[in-house]
């Protein structure tokens, strides 16, 4: 790869990616689909990066696709040695900022000087993580969706410091994996698609904590209306098909009863307290199995395999 500075393309071809947890081995698997890429694996956790090839080969097979040549991907429990001839580092890392920001300073240091810095943060904005970077316009944000290996969706996300040759580089990138990517060009918590999707949690826990219905008839009315035709039309096509005079008049009536509370669910907290986690301790807004996990998990990947057909 080439320094953009040079005036020269950059050529993207070695990938380093920083944690190998969910995300991790899973952004791994999607570049390992394609030879021309040769992925470097980084964690400070021995188990998780043994762990890693028999994961991706799970992938594999869930998805039904064949084996991909493993002999392109690395794995390291040095940080030096995984990113000193990366063209792009991808952390995917816990969602803590400090942990993220002295990440990337580390990075910057090992790091040749063109290559790309980008976070795979879900709601952090991009500019925060790249605090302590001298050179910050190498940093972006390229935020997966889980599973990684199936939602086409990359959010490429830039800052005020970001370069228009990285922003377009990483659309280039991500285009040429299959990806959709979006440009995002304002660094805000959230970036778009979280913000779309929590707008829709706050007032979906907001209707069980008033007492409106439980948490099965939410879920349920989703399912069985807007939910099944959001991927062929989504909101503002909706809006321009029933009409936008319509769609005024609806929020006039809807929006002033809306939750427009500036902070969690005071409910989220009560499930706390009660041990009630989600999957991790088996309960949450519903009771969990095993078996109930696994049979959602199925339901997921079937369904997402379906659509992307």
């Amino acid at each position: 790869m080439v320094c953009p500075a040079g005036g020269l393309v950059r050529k993207i071809e070695r990938i380093a990616i920083i944690g190998a947890g969910l995300m991790g081995h899973g952004i791994a698997e999607v570049f390992l689909r394609h030879p021309e890429y040769t992925v470097t694996l980084y964690d400070t956790v021995p188990s998780m990066l043994e762990a890693a090839p028999g994961k991706i080969r799970a992938i594999v097979q869930a998805i039904g696709g064949t084996h991909w040549d493993l002999s392109r991907l690395q794995l390291t429990g040095s940080l030096p040695e995984a990113v000193s001839d990366a063209d792009i580092v991808i952390e995917a890392i816990p969602e803590k900022l400090e942990l993220k920001q002295n990440l990337f300073a580390e990075v910057e240091h090992y790091a040749h000087p063109g290559c790309i810095l980008a976070s795979n943060t879900s709601v952090i904005p991009i500019t925060a993580i790249g605090e302590k970077l001298e050179d910050k316009s190498r940093m972006i944000g390229t935020h997966w969706w889980n599973p990684p290996y199936l939602i086409p969706l990359v959010e490429v996300v830039q800052t005020v410091h970001t370069s228009p040759e990285v922003v377009k580089d990483c659309m280039d990138l991500f285009t040429r994996i299959g990806k959709t990517p979006v440009h995002v060009k304002k660094d805000v918590p959230g970036f778009v698609a979280n913000r779309l999707q929590h707008a829709l949690w706050r007032e979906a826990i907001y209707i069980v904590e008033a007492g409106i219905c439980d948490a099965e008839t939410v879920d349920l009315c989703i399912k069985n209306s807007f939910g099944l035709r959001l991927s062929v039309l989504a909101p503002l096509e909706n809006a321009d098909l029933v009409g936008i005079e319509l769609t005024e008049d609806i929020h006039r009536v809807i929006l002033p009863d809306l939750s427009t509370a500036k902070q969690p669910s005071p409910l989220l907290r009560k499930m706390m307290e009660a041990n009630r986690k989600g999957w991790v301790t088996n309960a949450g807004f519903y009771d969990w199995t095993e078996d109930s996990k696994a049979k959602v998990r199925s339901r997921l990947i079937d369904r997402l395999r379906l659509l992307l057909k």
